[in-house]
């Protein structure tokens, strides 16, 4: 009788273990769902506060986790966005330009996407910069144009496909700046050639700047180098024309003299380079 007694209280125990693990094992998925969205929500407000105290690099680390561990939930969209940013500031062009295209990409219709263009643009446009440049004064014309190029063709594309965008009249500033800067660097490549005797190569880049860069102020500098490389080129006819367009329509120009012909003394080959030109191999002076 006891035996049957004690064996009926083992199983009764048995299954009230049994009901209060599945009880348990509820309550734990359900929390755990909880958890799950606690935390997305919790690493997007961390990956916010890092950007708004300039944390960018923590918040390209917050932004990456959230998105790898939430790829679908409600904040992946925004944070493939707010990556881009934070790549962009944190000196990470070519990854902020990845997640731009990355965006693009994947989102053409979302209603921010023209933001992504923006910031593409700006990665491209910051590249170059030298941390010298807050010491050394030195000329942004000077230095590899492809960054300048890739920053022209993004925002021109902004401006193309959302004429209406917030960021297109940044854009169309920063373009005015970047094909001034593009055509000076033809200048003083075109220089670096006749310094070098490469003459015709030196004539080819100034009808290149005349013919693709009008209306910047390099211009006239283009129509002196051909002056300068045809006469050095013995082409008589060539270097009269060029010097006739830029005597009519640029007569104050420093390479002209008084009589409207081109001053010898202030020509690319005449001048002498400074010693810190020399050093810095045409960067500085």
């Amino acid at each position: 009788m006891r035996s049957t007694t004690v064996t009926n209280s083992i199983a009764m125990l048995s299954l009230l273990s049994l009901i209060f693990l599945a009880g348990c094992s509820s309550d734990k998925a359900e929390q755990g769902e909880e958890d799950i969205d606690a935390t997305e929500l919790e690493y997007y407000k961390m990956s916010q506060s890092a950007l708004r105290s300039g944390n960018y690099q923590t918040a390209v680390e917050r932004l990456q986790f959230l998105e790898a561990r939430f790829p679908f939930g409600r904040y992946a969209e925004q944070a493939q966005l707010e990556i881009i940013y934070a790549y962009y500031k944190s000196a990470q062009s070519e990854s902020a330009r990845a997640a731009a295209d990355r965006f693009i990409r994947l989102h053409p219709q979302h209603p921010n996407v023209d933001y992504a263009y923006y910031l593409r643009g700006m990665a491209s446009f910051d590249e170059d910069t030298n941390f010298l440049e807050k010491f050394i004064p030195m000329n942004a014309a000077t230095r590899d144009p492809g960054a300048a190029r890739d920053s022209f063709n993004d925002f021109s594309q902004l401006i193309k496909r959302f004429p209406n965008s917030q960021y297109a009249p940044d854009a169309q500033y920063r373009m005015i700046y970047l094909r001034n800067l593009l055509a000076e660097y033809e200048i003083n490549v075109a220089r670096y050639y006749i310094y070098r005797g490469a003459y015709i190569a030196a004539a080819n880049r100034g009808r290149h700047v005349f013919e693709n860069f009008q209306e910047t102020p390099s211009v006239p500098d283009g129509l002196a180098i051909m002056v300068e490389a045809y006469t050095l080129l013995n082409m008589e006819t060539l270097a009269s024309e060029a010097l006739m367009v830029l005597s009519e329509n640029f007569p104050d120009h420093q390479s002209l003299g008084r009589a409207g012909k081109l001053d010898a003394s202030k020509s690319v080959k005449s001048s002498e380079k400074s010693w810190l030109n020399i050093i810095s191999f045409g960067l500085l002076g």
